[in-house]
Parts: C-alpha cells; structure tokens; sequence
C-alpha cells in the first residue's frame, strides 16, 4: 500500500513559509518529496538566514508581499498546483487595530490577501485536483483583546473557509483551514518575551505547552493527503486544548 503521506511529485505553494508556521509546513512537504514554493517579502532567501525559526533550505522562493494585490497579479503562475497553503498573517500591538490605519493593515494581509491568492491559484489547484488551506487562527473563536482587526480577520478567513469550498468542489478542489492555538513565533513574541504573560497564557492550556509549527505542519499534511479526501470547508483546530476552556 502506497504512503498516503508521500508528496513525491506533487508542487506545493506556502504564502507566508519563509518563517514560523508556514516554514514548518513547507519543510514538511518538502521532507516528504514535494517541490515547494514560498513567498515572503524579503528581497531574497539569503534575507532569511540569521531569522529564528526560517530554514528555507530546498525550498523555491519568491518575494511577494501579498498586501500589495499589484504584487500578487505579477507573481509566478502555476499551470498546476497540488497543494496550496495561505499562511500569511499580519497583527499590530499598542492598540493600533482600532485605529483605520491598522485595522486596514492588518485586515488587508489577514482576509483580502487570502482571497487574492486563492483566486490567483483556483485554476492551478483544479487543474491538479488540489488541495486549498487557509491558516487562520483560534482567534478566530474568541475574542482578542486589544486586536478587532486580528480576530476579525481571522474569523472571516474561517468563513471564507466554508464558502470557498462549497463554491469550487465541483471543480476538483478542496478547501479547508487550520486554526492554530499557541505556537511561539515571531508574532507571539509580544507574550513569549515576558515571563508573566507567558505562564497565564499557559495556564489556559489544558496540555500546558505552546504548540510547534511541525505540529500545524502535521495538520496541513493530513489535510492534504487522500487520507482527508471527504472532508471539505472544515477549519481544524490545532491548539492543545485552548479553545475548550
């Protein structure tokens, strides 16, 4: 029986895998024999190499900074896509998203770049039968003081979830989502960075540990995979617990 986790073959496209999360995802399609795509918004991958938690090593990068849709619409096209994971995220501290400007900032890279890559690579992915996901965010479930745009964002890209699947499946793709919890990046430093903080948002987490972006990465390989054929319009949760509480 063939390996229902073997990628070999199969082009994959990671927004936001130059760092964190979507670095973890992209490594691990890249272990598992894909040819992976990233795009970041540094000048080059060389960009990357004293950034903690990027390893862009055997991965195809390409700079698009997706806040800019004139960026998007000149990007690499595919002529076929297996697997495309939108991970990009954007959220901006000291109360700012109440303000127009960064709630415009961080709702531009959170919700309508999602969609500007998803119908930039909706033939592509149809073309191969692919597989769409759009990271999100347990934010996305419940409130986030201090970030509207953050957790409103977040909460429309898992509506978008729903209704991007129910609108392509007749064209061969799938869409789901993954909702993080807790996973130490560069956005979740403001809380990893102080001692206090971190050990209550500890405490709501019933297996009392952040998550690893080689967790969310297991996440988005199953999605992926013929293992998750029948699931469709589905945002998974990824978060240790978090959001029973």
């Amino acid at each position: 029986m063939s390996d229902p986790l073997d990628f070999a073959s199969k082009a994959v496209l990671v927004v936001g895998g130059s760092s964190g999360i979507g670095n973890g995802i992209a490594q691990a399609f890249r272990a598992r024999g894909a040819e992976v795509h990233v795009w970041g918004t540094r000048r080059s991958a060389s960009d990357y190499a004293d950034e903690a938690g990027s390893d862009l090593s055997g991965l195809h990068y390409s700079q698009v900074d997706v806040s800019d849709p004139a960026q998007v619409d000149a990007a690499p096209v595919y002529a076929s896509l297996d697997v495309c994971v939108l991970c990009q995220g954007a959220v901006e501290y000291g109360r700012a998203e109440f303000e127009r400007e960064g709630w415009d900032r961080v709702v531009q890279v959170n919700l309508n770049s999602v969609m500007d890559c998803a119908r930039k690579h909706r033939a592509a992915l149809g073309a191969a039968g692919g597989s769409l996901q759009i990271v999100s965010s347990t934010a996305g479930y419940h409130a986030t003081i201090g970030n509207p745009a953050y957790g409103a964002s977040k909460a429309a890209a898992i509506a978008l979830v729903r209704n991007l699947a129910a609108a392509w499946a007749r064209e061969g793709i799938r869409v789901n989502g993954i909702a993080p919890g807790f996973v130490a990046t560069k956005m979740t430093r403001v809380t990893t960075d102080n001692p206090e903080r971190l050990e209550g948002a500890l405490k709501r987490i019933p297996l009392r540990r952040m998550g690893e972006p080689s967790e969310m990465a297991g996440a988005s390989l199953f999605l992926a995979s013929p293992l998750a054929s029948y699931i469709l319009g589905q945002t998974l949760v990824v978060d240790g617990g978090l959001t029973l509480q």
